[in-house]
């Protein structure tokens, strides 16, 4: 599984529980209680990554800018409401109070140091929120005391280019029917960091690993394509269309990728909503008609798959898709993940269908 590069904290955390609507500023090395069901079960581990950029207005003062913020934050709620029972749903906050928590939380003083190199840099910065059960207890139950802290950092990169994957069929990210895989719930990324090594024994470069559905004993070639381990899936063709797979209970909402759609739109790309089963993606590449496939989520933005090995049942290699550099589409996509991030710095106008959001500190 890819990791973040160049990492630098920030030197403080939020807390901020949910009962009682307490707000509190930690060291970013505070200790969460061992005797707790989030460390002992995995209950209420939610958590969402968002990218943001600081920089200085013309008066000097710090700007935080977010882009499709309320995206982010409506998948982190409905990742909180998952891990709650019904009679705690009262507890999940609305977008507009966890916008007003993390604002908080960049505007206390001991952020500013922190934010005004990040600033200075130009930095790529991320905030991670997450969840976790205050209460010490080992009961198999819902969280007693629900809170939410969140840590931020700067990066110099993630995953990034040239990479390879290997495709993963028997193994599942997650089940539909339960309705996780649309969420960033730690349940699921223990598989994916699981596939990545399994990925390993087939090529040992790989750092990624692209999952099918979760219908192992369905004939191969009729699953579906899902997600990769920890971002989710974009197809470039050769006759110049994208393919964006349908969002359902098995693929995460990704934020990223819908402002890389929109942009593509923007520029006079087709990008087409549709399955792609894993019978037509090794046909597709057997006949050079994919020019790309695409890592899209919020750390890296968009990374194109230098190498892929396509397995059959066994784990036997019957294919590798490379990635045609020379097409006008592979450049395409590059121009796409630069303009999104130009849109963060405000050095691009936003595409009608994206929401930039700018917090003067």
């Amino acid at each position: 599984m890819a990791g973040f590069e160049g990492t630098k904290w920030a030197a403080k955390q939020l807390r901020y529980v949910l009962k009682d609507k307490s707000f509190e500023i930690l060291d970013a090395d505070a200790k969460v209680s061992p005797v707790s069901r989030s460390i002992h079960y995995g209950l209420f581990l939610a958590f969402e990554g968002i990218r943001f950029f600081c920089k200085r207005s013309d008066q000097g003062k710090l700007e935080v800018i977010f882009l499709s913020l309320d995206k982010n934050l409506e998948r982190f709620r409905r990742g909180i409401a998952f891990n709650m029972s019904s009679a705690q749903q009262g507890l999940v906050p609305e977008i507009e109070e966890l916008e007003g928590i993390f604002l908080r939380f960049f505007q206390d003083p001991d952020m500013t140091a922190f934010l005004g190199e990040m600033a200075d840099l130009g930095a790529q910065v991320y905030l991670r929120p997450f969840t976790f059960d205050e209460e010490q207890s080992i009961g198999v139950t819902f969280p007693g005391n629900p809170a939410i802290r969140a840590v931020a950092c700067r990066y110099d990169r993630y995953l990034g280019e040239p990479f390879s994957g290997v495709v993963v069929p028997n193994m599942v990210r997650a089940v539909g029917v339960n309705g996780t895989g649309c969420l960033k719930l730690g349940i699921n990324y223990l598989m994916s960091v699981k596939a990545v090594d399994k990925a390993r024994t087939i090529l040992p470069e790989a750092a990624s690993a692209l999952f099918l559905d979760d219908h192992p004993s369905a004939p191969l070639e009729t699953r579906k394509v899902t997600e990769w381990d920890s971002s989710c899936c974009l197809f470039a063709l050769d006759d110049g269309v994208v393919i964006k797979i349908p969002e359902s209970p098995l693929i995460l909402p990704s934020v990223t990728i819908l402002g890389i759609c929109t942009v593509l739109e923007q520029m006079g790309i087709k990008v087409e909503e549709r399955d792609m089963t894993y019978g037509e993606l090794i046909q597709r590449s057997a006949k050079n008609q994919i020019v790309a496939i695409c890592s899209v989520g919020t750390a890296g933005i968009m990374s194109r798959a230098q190498k892929l090995l396509l397995v059959d049942a066994d784990d036997k290699v019957i294919g590798t898709q490379s990635a045609d550099e020379s097409h006008f589409l592979f450049h395409k996509l590059g121009e796409a993940r630069a303009y999104l991030w130009d849109i963060y710095q405000e050095k691009a106008p936003v595409p009608e269908g994206l929401r930039l959001s700018k917090f003067e500190l």
